[in-house]
């Protein structure tokens, strides 16, 4: 998934342009060529799709525990993955389903995890919050708020000490952006001009709390400026613009400048968690993001004007359903773990 838009990035390395503000459209089209652009609308509707059944079946009572969904947000890790090589780490909190699916790691397995089933990436005892592939390079998944940013910085560290040309890319939310522990590893990160993009995914509302009555700043992208960190707001509804400041970014970090931080501006349409009716902004603000804002179906359009066909758009479409429909299946056929699995992956002190 995404590894003909990650081929084509990889041509985007060189000298890194200077900090920009906002992510212009345009810019992006140098990034992304049709065939890139294509493979993000499926990518992103693969995702969409994936959280709508994901939703179905925790009403359903086929999914325990907090459940987040990343619908509204898809464009942020898809534009975002576009830039980044094979190896490159990723690390992002508990709304993490699109981040797993965006690295490739397979709807299947991420569905039978959310069922709690043998099948899942951690065996049915993760859950929505807590998968990992080593194989993908995805580091979960993190159910405390915050904690993914300095595990990143570690994960850059790494980098740094192999001196390996690998770069990690940390998700965190603008409701983390003010933790002590984020601003210690922009600090570390700085200090040791580690290759790591800082990614806030700006959705407006921390938990149900809006951005304007939790936080002073007004300009999240600004928080690396007292480590001379260069930031960017970017239009994250835009799979354009992201792929844009994420290949400015990816490349500020490989030449050895130090990390990169990237205010992704963008909008979720659920509740904080499948738990939340989301009492604390009106139904006419979702509607209105929905109908201006979307961002499958702005670029559906573009690439409708691009000349890219409504029955190629209608076969990835089909496609995509089977895919989820699928994983929603063998989930559901998928055994739960073995009552033995409750010793495997412990690490016990003094154990030979």
């Amino acid at each position: 998934m995404a590894k003909t838009a990650a081929k084509a990035a990889a041509k985007t390395a060189g000298k890194p342009s200077p900090a920009k503000r906002g992510g212009k459209a345009g810019e992006a089209g140098a990034v992304l060529g049709q065939d890139q652009l294509v493979a993000a609308y499926r990518d992103m509707l693969l995702i969409r799709r994936f959280e709508e059944k994901a939703g179905q079946l925790y009403g359903m009572g086929l999914i325990g525990g907090f459940c987040h969904l990343y619908i509204g947000q898809e464009a942020v890790v898809v534009g975002i993955q576009s830039q980044l090589k094979s190896g490159d780490q990723v690390i992002t909190s508990y709304r993490d389903h699109g981040h797993m699916l965006a690295t490739g790691m397979e709807a299947r397995g991420v569905m039978a995890e959310l069922t709690g089933r043998e099948g899942g990436y951690s065996r049915g005892k993760g859950g929505s919050m807590h998968m990992f592939s080593a194989e993908k390079a995805f580091f979960g998944g993190h159910g405390i708020v915050g904690a993914q940013v300095s595990l990143g910085a570690g994960l850059a560290f790494a980098n740094w000490y192999r001196a390996d040309g690998k770069i990690a890319a940390a998700y965190f939310g603008e409701g983390a952006a003010n933790q002590g522990q984020v601003y210690e590893s922009l600090n570390l990160a700085a200090l040791f001009k580690l290759p790591c993009i800082f990614v806030i995914e700006n959705n407006k509302y921390s938990m149900g709390t809006s951005q304007e009555r939790a936080s002073a700043a007004r300009d999240f992208s600004q928080n690396g400026a007292a480590w001379g960190i260069p930031g960017e707001q970017v239009d994250g509804m835009d799979v354009r613009s992201v792929a844009a400041a994420a290949a400015r970014a990816a490349a500020h970090c490989r030449a050895g400048l130090g990390p990169y931080l990237l205010e992704m501006q963008t909008y979720r349409y659920r509740g904080h968690s499948m738990s939340d009716p989301a009492k604390y902004r009106t139904r006419e603000e979702v509607q209105k993001m929905r109908e201006q804002r979307d961002c499958i179906d702005t670029l559906r359009k573009i690439l409708l004007d691009g000349g890219v066909g409504e029955a190629a758009l209608k076969a990835i479409d089909d496609d995509v359903k089977a895919i989820v429909q699928d994983s929603a299946d063998f989930a559901q056929s998928s055994p739960e773990p073995d009552p033995a699995e409750l010793w495997t992956d412990v690490l016990l002190e003094g154990a030979k």
